[in-house]
């Protein structure tokens, strides 16, 4: 992975660290640079009363940085898009091919649109990670490397590229073609979660279960102890 870019792409802070932090660290340890966008404000994140939206915000724009810095993650972008409200929209298309079109990534990972529960895990899928999946993916393809989409970012200097790779964070056993290694970076995912102090009052239980998802998916791969597996689509030119 050296000189690689990798950019992942989310609804909320915190998606990417359950979904990819583990591989995220260990393409950094391995000489990539990794870059997130955060494509809602994370307003809705409390069930707390009285929560002040603009607080909650700062909060957790604060926590995913603390969180990436952790990873080695080199920069953050936020879309700053209503949270709960998130739509594959041309608005939304248009920041992540100009966040594209600025890093150059030879990798984008993001959500699988397709997932909208996984009856096993009793999980119901957000609709914003269904939206910034189907936006994220469509700004890849076609989008990014139209030189016809687009256009104001051309007079910004912001050419058209094409990303060689997509990974999808999926709940789809079934889709499943890719499983990376993350024995050595499981301590760094969970220390990247723990940072998302306003979601979670039980970080032990959640550190808990996070290994043991991990342990499950790199007992799945038949080869690593810890893993994490995604969809990996390579994209033809």
């Amino acid at each position: 992975m050296k000189d690689k870019i990798i950019l992942a792409v989310s609804a909320h802070e915190d998606d990417l660290e359950f979904g990819c932090s583990g591989t995220i660290s260990k393409w950094v340890k391995e000489g990539a640079s990794a870059y997130y966008l955060i494509l809602t404000d994370g307003s809705r994140g409390s069930d707390i009363k009285g929560t002040k939206k603009d607080d909650l915000i700062k909060t957790r724009a604060k926590e995913e940085e603390n969180a990436a810095k952790i990873l080695g993650v080199k920069e953050v972008f936020f879309g700053n898009f209503k949270d709960g409200e998130l739509k594959d929209s041309s608005e939304v298309r248009e920041k992540i091919v100009r966040t594209i079109r600025t890093i150059k990534p030879d990798i984008v990972i993001t959500m699988d649109p397709e997932i909208l529960y996984n009856a096993e895990f009793g999980y119901i899928n957000h609709p914003d990670h269904i939206e910034a999946g189907r936006a994220t993916i469509f700004s890849v393809f076609p989008y990014s490397r139209n030189l016809m989409s687009f256009t104001t970012l051309l007079k910004e200097g912001l050419e058209p590229h094409k990303v060689k790779d997509l990974y999808l964070i999926t709940f789809d056993r079934k889709k499943l073609n890719t499983f990376i290694d993350i024995s050595e970076t499981i301590e760094l995912k969970t220390e990247a979660l723990k940072q998302h102090k306003s979601q979670y009052d039980n970080f032990k239980e959640l550190k808990s279960n996070i290994i043991m998802m991990s342990k499950m998916i790199g007992k799945e791969s038949k080869k690593y102890k810890y893993a994490e597996a995604f969809i990996k689509i390579q994209i033809r030119d």
